[in-house]
């Protein structure tokens, strides 16, 4: 069983995928706690559904995109059944992860999508760095950053790590902490190999966390 926070249909808002319409699956339960998280009604609610009946939930909407995200779905140990059974009925299928627990079991053929923690998250501790040894080309690094700081460090990680070799990196603001077009300007300035990516969402229906 799964405990899920909410099924909806909706425009995918980060990501390369951002701007596809895309059904989202958010599973309930948190073993981070980011302090600038928009999500924190999925640490606690949910309710107990069967891989079958979120197959059910997904199917109604007639989307071939579907993203399993959180809370951390990876805390749920039929969240993998669930990837299995959505590759297996044909869907594209997204993994948002915070990247804290292993991906290795992730199966073959699912885009994650991994959310390094910055300093301003409060969670850098989390960050589990045996997991760009299982990266694949697909796959894509998320960095949310709140301010400079977030930004130098995020910086030095790419350049480091070399992790545009790995795969696509993205770099997205702390949504009215941080001004898109300032983080813009320094990723310019430094000719970094990142991708700039707003939370497409939060335009479309700002103040809205639910359902979006």
């Amino acid at each position: 069983m799964l405990q899920v926070s909410e099924i909806f249909h909706s425009i995918q808002g980060e990501s390369t995928h951002a701007g596809r319409p895309c059904v989202i699956v958010r599973l309930a339960g948190c073993n981070l706690r980011c302090v600038w998280c928009d999500t924190a009604h999925a640490f606690r609610d949910g309710r107990a559904m069967s891989v079958d009946e979120v197959l059910e939930g997904v199917a109604c909407y007639g989307c071939d995109l579907v993203e399993v995200t959180g809370g951390e779905p990876l805390l749920q140990p039929d969240a993998l059944p669930l990837l299995r059974a959505l590759l297996g009925r044909g869907y594209g299928v997204l993994l948002e992860t915070s990247g804290s627990l292993s991906i290795e079991e992730v199966p073959e053929g699912i885009v994650r999508i991994i959310d390094v923690k910055c300093p301003g998250s409060g969670e850098t501790r989390g960050n589990r760095w045996e997991n760009l040894d299982h990266l694949r080309e697909r796959d894509e690094l998320k960095f949310v950053i709140a301010d400079r700081r977030d930004y130098l460090w995020a910086a030095d990680e790419v350049r480091e790590r070399k992790l545009a070799s790995r795969c696509t990196i993205l770099f997205s603001p702390v949504h009215g902490a941080l001004d898109p077009a300032r983080l813009a300007e320094w990723i310019l300035e430094d000719r970094l190999p990142v991708r700039l990516q707003i939370q497409v969402h939060r335009v479309l229906w700002p103040g809205r966390s639910r359902g979006v």
